[in-house]
């Protein structure tokens, strides 16, 4: 089950929720937010969401005997708690990874392995570290009820791909939140704005990107490669702030609030200024729980770097078992080095432009390591799009089929809707108009809720990219 399917829109979400507001305490709400969850993951993965519920256990039992203990016996367990963590995303995840690796690197040939990774691992295993990890801190105060711990990393509207949420930001609202019909419209509406960023956007995107990197290389053309690169770029960042923006309006309808997870991140005009603003809990959760504790950038330039650079090694890791991530993460993270050497610390509005140019190049080759299925793949395209200028007529159509009406129509409101469009628009009006805006986005939510509902009817199901995280 997905957001962006029939069966979610049109039987699960509505019927949750109208149980959800029959339920007479909130600890009775909680418990059918927790089957629901469950429920939620169980329809895609029957088998792991014991893993799921087993994960979340020995983190409970973890967490609770930190209790009384010893700082030494404490960083024992926490140690333990780690490796048990990182061994299972480890396990499930990369260990085809390795052993392919291992054979290259050896010559030998290791017997094939194929493990199904559960959906949304990533998210719920760096969730629970983080729990476990604040309360050692003594952030948070371990959690005495099982249920509660279950609902904060099973909560099924972030549960699969984030954004990953820290304990001690949801900790006072899973005891205690309320529930309004204000917040449902908002909620509702931001969830919308998200599926029309999925559906109408991202999708067309997809069959673009999907075209060209089938393509055989003798029929990339610079033109073509440039087209597959671009709607990528756009895919991706419509694909993942969507479900973002439907978990967090998701959230607000059953009285939580979720942080943002992207803030306009193709207006950044540095590196180190998109990471601010692209996928900003993962961020997060690397500087808070891995960078600073290998020594930010306190312990000299050197240092800096190197920390830098394994945090991105790590990054890209995180985001799938392919050396392409790792290298996508290692691209990212030497512009970021590059930037602390020769940046500057001004910046002129007439010259700003340059900056912003700069990010979307290097964040567009960026994501060509990302898309490729192979470092082959990654090189073609790359060769393709800075010295594949091809002729002929197969070069030629395959560079224009992708480009019908359609195609066009979604990029022109991709970029758009890249831009912070809305507060412009608001921060610009005078009362009047800012009173009218908000009738006018509740009636533009059901018109794009009705397009959304037919293509989905007329079309087949498109995972979301981060699923696979």
């Amino acid at each position: 089950m997905a957001f962006s399917s029939m069966p979610f829109l049109c039987v699960f979400l509505p019927a949750g929720y109208l149980l959800y507001c029959l339920m007479p305490s909130l600890r009775a709400k909680n418990a059918l937010l927790v089957a629901l969850s469950l429920l939620f993951y169980a329809y895609g993965e029957p088998v792991y969401v014991f893993l799921m519920i087993v994960c979340v256990f020995w983190n409970y039992l973890l967490a609770r005997a930190f209790a009384g203990r010893s700082e030494k016996f404490k960083k024992a367990l926490l140690a333990a708690g780690v490796l048990l963590n990182l061994g299972m995303l480890f396990f499930y995840k990369y260990t085809g990874m390795l052993l392919e690796t291992l054979g290259f690197l050896t010559g030998r040939a290791f017997p094939a392995v194929q493990i199904r990774l559960p959906i949304g691992i990533s998210f719920f295993t760096f969730q629970a570290l983080s729990y476990v990890i604040d309360v050692y801190r003594g952030k948070a105060e371990a959690e005495k009820s099982f249920g509660k711990v279950l609902l904060y990393i099973s909560f099924f509207p972030q549960l699969i791909a984030g954004p990953i949420v820290k304990y001690t930001d949801i900790a006072q609202q899973l005891g205690d939140r309320q529930q309004s019909a204000s917040k449902t419209a908002q909620g509702l509406r931001r969830f919308i704005l998200g599926l029309s960023k999925k559906v109408l956007i991202s999708n067309t995107m997809g069959v673009a990107t999907d075209y060209v990197y089938a393509l055989p290389a003798a029929e990339i053309g610079m033109a073509a490669a440039w087209t597959g690169a671009v709607a990528y770029m756009m895919q991706i960042y419509f694909d993942f702030s969507g479900y973002s923006d439907m978990a967090i309006g998701l959230g607000k309808m059953f009285g939580f609030t979720i942080r943002e997870n992207f803030d306009h991140p193709y207006l950044a005009s540095s590196i180190q200024d998109f990471w601010r603003r692209w996928h900003i809990s993962l961020t997060n959760w690397f500087r808070e729980y891995l960078y600073i504790p290998l020594g930010g950038n306190r312990k000299g330039k050197t240092r800096t770097w190197i920390n830098r650079l394994i945090v991105f090694f790590c990054t890209g890791l995180w985001h799938g078992a392919n050396w392409t991530f790792v290298l996508w993460g290692l691209f990212h993270g030497l512009f970021l080095a590059l930037e602390t050497v020769f940046g500057k610390k001004g910046e002129k509005k007439k010259t700003a432009w340059i900056g912003h140019l700069y990010v979307l190049l290097v964040v567009c080759v960026g994501f060509v390591l990302f898309r490729s299925d192979d470092l082959g793949q990654a090189g073609r395209m790359l060769a393709a799009m800075f010295a594949g200028a091809k002729g002929g007529a197969a070069v030629t159509a395959a560079a224009m089929a992708p480009l019908n009406g359609l195609f066009w129509a979604a990029l022109a409101a991709a970029a758009v809707c890249c831009l912070p469009v809305t507060e412009w628009v608001l921060c610009r009006s005078n009362a009047r108009l800012r009173s009218f805006w908000r009738p006018f986005s509740y009636a533009a939510s059901v018109l794009l809720l009705l397009l959304c509902l037919f293509s989905l009817s007329g079309g087949t199901y498109n995972p979301f990219i981060y699923f696979r995280f």
